[in-house]
């Protein structure tokens, strides 16, 4: 059941940035320029953003099995509808589609497939899901691009279908049907008003710094570091691997430091950021600092949706939901960041923006975690003030029932001995 999970994720995020791959083939094939090929990926990023919170409100009574089945069939239908495509905006049409379809699927999946398993190992189930969305950038749309190179765009549009019908058939039999509320993970563990909105806050601050400078990063590696375009192609593999490799260890730490792995990633992105600004003109630094970056983009949004499943304050699908749509939405707002930096300050300028608002980030949340724990402190101050307060009460009351009872025996003493002393008195 994980594994097809899994296997959704990647084709799904390989279905996103494929035609960041096949843009002068799609361009050629349906006469269109690349900037109309270009809004493929950019609408798809928008509609992911703004749909993920109502859809998932919408559907929040159905069963997941129908849901991720239904969402499946949307995929393979949206894909085989896209690969047959004559015209440009019946492909649009049907990437939009895949992009509704997405939109509630990351809100979805995530509670299923922690709900699989115990508590104690949620995290890993987490990094499991955001280990196969991280392969899709290093295999999904490398392979995709290459195949379309030999075979036309169509082909690997198409074939995307193929592992969704497997997903979509696999879920169909071994998903058990259930009411969203009844399932394991539907409920935050640790619900907290305060955390989900700096989380979510958070989220939306270190994408938009991330995507303000990664839009831009050839562009950075070229003109600023001084690389050979041959070499761009290279450290732009590097930077998959990294991303990779850093959802693959933070996943392995994720259960044993829940609350620290996301202020670490976002801090490790800002680093790397920053650093790029501050050291990219030479190579060896350069190379160092974007493996810093690549080693945190990953592990930024899945630490992010694995905090919300420990502090949503409702449904974690909803809280889910609202993180999806707030890092889409930061992912729109800094690719437009960076496009407006970049004729007055160039690609550095655009890092330096995106590594303060990363940096940003960081002080919200490490902010936001210092005020939730002074108000828990206060809590347990509450609490055990109460105790003590409950402890003496129930001591007074026992020294009150002591007391009436020595009363009372006292009582029953003096009685009898005048009982003794008329019945002596008669005697006489």
């Amino acid at each position: 059941m994980l594994a097809a999970l899994m296997l959704a994720a990647f084709t799904f995020n390989t279905a996103e940035n494929l035609p960041i791959g096949l843009l002068d083939l799609m361009s050629d094939g349906l006469g269109v320029s690349l900037s109309a090929v270009g809004l493929l990926v950019t609408g798809y990023g928008v509609t992911v953003a703004v749909a993920s919170l109502p859809l998932a409100h919408a559907l929040r009574a159905v069963p997941r099995r129908h849901v991720l089945t239904g969402l499946l069939a949307a995929l393979v239908v949206s894909s085989l509808v896209g690969a047959v495509a004559g015209s440009y905006w019946l492909l649009l049409g049907a990437r939009l589609l895949t992009a509704l379809a997405q939109a509630l699927f990351w809100a979805v999946m995530g509670p299923v497939a922690v709900g699989l398993f115990a508590p104690e190992v949620r995290g890993r189930v987490v990094g499991a899901l955001s280990v196969a969305g991280s392969l899709a950038l290093v295999l999904g749309v490398p392979a995709g691009t290459w195949l379309g190179r030999q075979r036309g765009w169509p082909v690997p549009v198409a074939s995307l279908a193929v592992p969704g019908l497997v997903c979509l058939v696999t879920i169909a039999v071994l998903l058990p049907t259930s009411r969203p509320d009844d399932e394991p993970a539907a409920y935050g563990s640790s619900p907290d008003v305060r955390r989900f909105g700096t989380v979510l806050a958070a989220g939306f601050l270190s994408a938009t710094g991330a995507f303000a400078g990664y839009t831009y990063l050839v562009a950075f590696l070229g003109g600023v570091s001084g690389f050979a375009p041959g070499t761009v192609g290279v450290l732009l593999a590097a930077f998959g691997t990294a991303c990779l490799a850093g959802v693959s260890v933070t996943a392995a730490l994720l259960d044993r430091f829940p609350r620290a792995a996301l202020p670490t990633a976002v801090a490790t992105q800002a680093l790397g950021m920053l650093g790029l600004y501050a050291a990219g003109g030479r190579q060896v630094m350069a190379v160092v600092c974007l493996v810093l970056m690549g080693g945190a983009l990953g592990p930024v949004f899945m630490t992010a949706q694995n905090a919300m499943l420990h502090w949503a304050p409702g449904r974690t699908d909803l809280a889910l939901a609202a993180n999806s749509g707030a890092y889409n939405a930061g992912i729109a707002a800094g690719a437009a960041l960076g496009g407006l930096i970049l004729p007055l300050a160039g690609a550095r300028g655009a890092f330096l923006a995106g590594g303060l608002l990363t940096a940003g980030a960081c002080a919200a949340l490490l902010i936001g975690g210092r005020l939730s724990r002074g108000t828990e402190t206060e809590a347990d101050a509450d609490v055990e003030a109460d105790a003590h307060a409950k402890a003496d009460a129930h001591a007074k009351a026992d020294a009150k029932t002591d007391a009436d009872a020595k009363t009372d025996a006292d009582a029953e003493t003096d009685a009898s001995t005048n009982a003794k002393a008329d019945a002596g008195a008669e005697a006489r």
